[in-house]
């Protein structure tokens, strides 16, 4: 039998993520025009395409197992000019790794974006980004 997870722990676990990451302004999230690397423990890829420090509250409390973005969308001015794919969101004070990545679109990605075809100047906008904890088999 697999493990089940109740949805107040579900939502619990989602919910402290963004308090281990920083929920007070302390958190920034990066996109850049290279692929992450595999371990998320590894040196950024570059370019930076736009740094944005997160709002405080930058996602909204877990409900269901899932857990939205907050006080979007999210907004940077991009400092370099490529195409985007991909990002990582960090603690301040990091300077290797991240504690969330994946993929950037306009479609189909982990986050989503207003144009992924960036310009050095151009506002970003981060329309979309879900965390979801999964449990295989049950309901809700």
């Amino acid at each position: 039998m697999a493990i089940q997870l109740s949805l107040a722990v579900r939502n619990a676990r989602l919910d402290q993520i963004e308090t281990s990451i920083g929920n007070l302004s302390t958190a920034i999230l990066r996109i850049y025009a290279a692929a992450n690397p595999t371990d998320i423990g590894a040196a950024d890829p570059a370019p930076v395409l736009v740094t944005i420090t997160l709002p405080p509250d930058w996602m909204n409390s877990a409900a269901g197992g899932i857990k939205t973005l907050a006080n979007g969308p999210w907004q940077g001015t991009a400092g370099a000019s490529g195409t985007a794919q991909a990002f990582r969101i960090k603690k301040n004070t990091s300077v290797t790794g991240a504690e969330i990545q994946g993929t950037v679109g306009m479609t189909g990605a982990d986050m989503i974006l207003d144009n992924t075809n960036i310009q050095s100047g151009q506002t970003i906008n981060v329309t979309v980004f879900t965390l979801t904890d999964g449990n295989p088999g049950l309901p809700g």
